[in-house]
């Protein structure tokens, strides 16, 4: 019987990531040509054959979000025009998903609307990472992989984050404490919860802390750092309950608008983040910043759904 053949592209969000994968896979990143007219309309070109392939884009959704989403529907919309078989699309960061559900009167459900868009254009399959809500798999009608980074974060924390102080890791929010729990069974650490209340877009204000962080080190876990206001907010807190020292962790670093700044200016001393969105030059000029590659395990799932073998064994 034929093997099932198989191509992999990726559009300009992050094509580093895209050739760290293919890489680790022993696979070409396949040809294709992404260009814009000058009224910014995205065009897209496949460089090589698809018909009857299997095809992986990789392409996450983050800033320019507009932009980086309707390259990946368009080039999606452009194979299933030239025939692929089936096209999964890996979206290492899902953008929009804090827009997971109505937070006030005539306000949107972005995340639904982008997943009713992937699937229109002639997505297969959606592998993504760390969703900021594990519900949006709900959203789709085909096969979902949420991936998660903790493997690659806890490594690190294992090997560079251990100290005399006894750990605690510390959820920024009451909606990240299963995700806490889980990373604190790995390091045998305890568990604490910041309530936080928020009081507009990006901002938020921490107010109490539940649990001991008293002499500990404190590791904040989140799934995502944006403005970093949460996280600052959390480390001058977890800090006031007598915490040691304070380290942060999330999977996809956004880091917008003043978030180095505060880095800079905060007293936390290490900020851990993954590839899944590209450092600006900024942030990577940055001492306090470290970024991990998350390319070996996606590039082991991409080859695990190729061949139907299990991806929820790659975290037990």
């Amino acid at each position: 019987m034929r093997m099932r053949d198989w191509v992999i592209l990726s559009g300009l969000a992050n094509r580093p990531l895209a050739q760290s994968i293919c890489e680790k896979l022993g696979k070409p990143l396949a040809h294709a040509e992404v260009r814009r007219f000058s009224d910014g309309e995205v065009f897209v070109e496949i460089g090589e054959n698809v018909r009857g392939r299997d095809v992986y884009v990789i392409q996450s959704t983050c800033r320019p979000a507009n932009d980086t989403l309707m390259e990946l529907l368009i080039m999606i919309d452009a194979l299933k025009r030239a025939s692929a078989k089936e096209v999964t699309a890996v979206v290492p960061y899902y953008g929009y998903a804090r827009q997971d559900r109505k937070v006030a009167p005539r306000t949107p459900i972005s995340a639904k609307l982008v997943a009713d868009l992937l699937t229109a254009a002639g997505a297969t399959r959606v592998v993504s990472m760390d969703l900021h809500a594990g519900q949006i798999q709900g959203f789709f009608n085909i096969p979902f992989d949420n991936l998660y980074a903790s493997p690659v974060i806890l490594e690190y924390v294992k090997k560079h984050l251990t100290t005399q102080a006894t750990p605690v890791i510390v959820s920024p929010d009451a909606g990240g404490v299963e995700r806490a729990r889980s990373f604190a069974k790995r390091l045998n650490a305890t568990v604490a919860v910041i309530d936080k209340r928020r009081v507009g877009p990006n901002v938020a204000k921490a107010m109490n802390i539940i649990g001991d962080v008293a002499g500990k080190s404190a590791i904040i876990l989140d799934d995502m750092i944006d403005t970093a206001g949460t996280l600052t907010e959390a480390v001058d807190a977890v800090l006031g309950h007598g915490a040691v020292e304070v380290f942060a962790a999330a999977t996809h670093g956004i880091l917008s608008g003043p978030a180095i700044q505060r880095i800079q200016n905060s007293k936390i001393e290490r900020v851990i983040v993954t590839d899944t969105i590209p450092l600006s030059d900024e942030a990577a000029a940055c001492p306090k910043i470290v970024q991990l590659s998350v390319a070996d395990l996606l590039a082991e799932a991409i080859y695990r759904i190729h061949n139907y073998d299990s991806v929820s064994s790659l975290f037990l």
